[in-house]
C-alpha cells in the first residue's frame, strides 16, 4: 500500500482533490465577508465583483502552487492553504480600511470596475509574497 501513495497520480489527484475542497470552502467564508453575494453578481454580469472573485481564487490556487512546488504534505499544503487564505482576506479588510474615502464592498458591489481590479491585483500579489515566503 506504501507505492499507492507515491504514485504521481494519486499524489496529484490527493492534491487536487484537496485544493478544489479547500477553494469550495475558501470561496464560501469569503461570501460571509463581502456584503454583496459573489455567484449572483456574477451571474448578472457585475465584472467588478468577478475581478474581485477571480483575484482571491487566484490568490488561493498561487499559494497551493508554491506548497506543491516545494514538495510540501498534503497537511502541510492545507495548513499553508488556510493561512494565505486569513492573510487574502485580510488584505481585503485592509484594502477597505486604508481607503476610508470610499466603501470597497460597496463600489464592488455596485460594479466599479476599477475597484475590482485593484481588489484583484492586491489578491494576486499577495499571494505571489505569501507563497514565495513558504519554505519547504
Amino acid at each position: 500500500m506504501e507505492g499507492f501513495w507515491e504514485n504521481i497520480l494519486v499524489i496529484t489527484a490527493a492534491r487536487y482533490s484537496v485544493f478544489i475542497l479547500s477553494t469550495l470552502l475558501f470561496l464560501a467564508i469569503a461570501e460571509l465577508v463581502t456584503s454583496y453575494k459573489n455567484w449572483e453578481e456574477i451571474k448578472k454580469g457585475n465584472l467588478a465583483v468577478a475581478m474581485a472573485t477571480g483575484g482571491k481564487l487566484f490568490g488561493i490556487a498561487m499559494i497551493f502552487r508554491f506548497s506543491i512546488e516545494h514538495n510540501d504534505s498534503l497537511m502541510v499544503s492545507m495548513g499553508w492553504g488556510i493561512f494565505g487564505f486569513v492573510l487574502l482576506i485580510a488584505g481585503y479588510l485592509f484594502f477597505e480600511f486604508l481607503t476610508p474615502f470610499m466603501k470597497v464592498d460597496e463600489e464592488i458591489g455596485n460594479g466599479n470596475k476599477a475597484v475590482g481590479f485593484i481588489s484583484m491585483v492586491i489578491s494576486v500579489g499577495l499571494a505571489y509574497v505569501i507563497g514565495a515566503s513558504i519554505v519547504g
